[in-house]
């Protein structure tokens, strides 16, 4: 396995000074946001796209440091009820996959969205609960009309182009647990897997290993998010895990995003780790960093401390003691 950085964390650097301070970092990997949420403050989108050359140029300053691009991230809502941000993720997110293919990229990591809760509403509908009925019927049709349609047209673009989607299972989106990407998998296609981050499996209750051996087995983890969460109990019991508190409510929230290893132990990343080994995924980690208590280098530094000491880096040999 590499160990990446999902380089959004560094907007305020330049391009070459990001790249510079990553690889003297002793990373291998760089996840560049193209769009939508994370921005696209690393990578000029439409200019790549139109020039071969400013494409040669921008893979030359990223090789010539011995790093490489991990994915493209461009999360948005591409069913949205708000027809103008769909159609700017929409978009976004083809020209993502074309870029990719042009650059030899091989994932697209973005979120599959959230419809209303019907075609006239104005904000995105989330259901939680089966009941009252009407939950229900809200996320039937969600899934019917808006979320696989969508995704069938998408994933056959990625298949054209030889792209891996990667839908991060993130509270708030349709996709968001195991059982939601494979459901959408089995209705669209393989294309589709995971950018698969422990941090949003946490706070749902989800345990990180269970979910790599149950995606890991159908081989749908095509990407994977190094973050940490902080659950903390006595406000977990005040507010729930479905915590609606700003994040900078530190002190009152039930959950907080952390750095590797300040919300879980090391032993607990080790087995994460090793599960990835175990079941197939053998490609990068990411760190994304949104530690409420650190600095971005502090944070950024901290990560990457610790997940030197519990990344699998080299291929298992033979089984030279039996």
């Amino acid at each position: 396995m590499k160990l990446g950085i999902f380089t959004v964390l560094f907007a305020q650097k330049s391009f070459e000074d990001m790249l510079d301070y990553v690889a003297d970092s002793g990373l291998k990997t760089v996840e560049i946001g193209t769009g939508g949420y994370p921005g696209n403050i690393h990578c000029p989108l439409d200019e790549l796209l139109e020039s071969e050359e400013k494409r040669q140029k921008y893979l030359e300053a990223i090789q010539s440091r011995g790093l490489s691009i991990s994915a493209f991230s461009c999360h948005g809502n591409p069913i949205s009820p708000d027809e103008a941000f769909a159609k700017e993720s929409d978009e976004t997110l083809i020209k993502t996959i074309k870029l990719a293919s042009l650059l030899n990229v091989p994932v697209v990591n973005t979120f599959s969205g959230t419809a209303g809760d019907h075609e006239g509403a104005k904000h995105p509908n989330w259901p939680v609960a089966p009941w009252p009925n009407e939950y229900s019927e809200v996320l039937k049709w969600q899934w019917e009309e808006k979320l696989i349609p969508y995704w069938k047209r998408v994933a056959a673009i990625a298949d054209e182009h030889h792209i891996k989607i990667g839908l991060e299972l993130h509270g708030g989106f349709l996709v968001h647990t195991p059982h939601t990407l494979l459901k959408l998998r089995e209705a669209t296609s393989d294309a589709i897997g995971a950018n698969l981050d422990p941090s949003h499996l946490w706070w749902q209750g989800i345990e990180p290993v269970g979910a790599i051996k149950i995606l890991g087995k159908a081989g749908a983890i095509y990407h994977f998010h190094a973050k940490d969460t902080y659950l903390d109990q006595d406000n977990i019991n005040m507010y729930g895990l479905t915590d609606m508190q700003p994040y900078g409510n530190v002190q009152s929230r039930a959950w907080n995003f952390r750095s590797v290893g300040c919300g879980h132990s090391l032993q607990e990343w080790s087995d994460i780790m090793s599960a990835l080994r175990t079941y197939g995924y053998d490609y990068v980690v990411s760190i994304e960093h949104e530690d409420p208590l650190m600095s971005v280098e502090e944070g950024f530094q901290r990560a990457v401390t610790n997940l030197k000491t519990v990344l699998i880096n080299e291929s298992p040999t033979e089984l030279w003691w039996v």
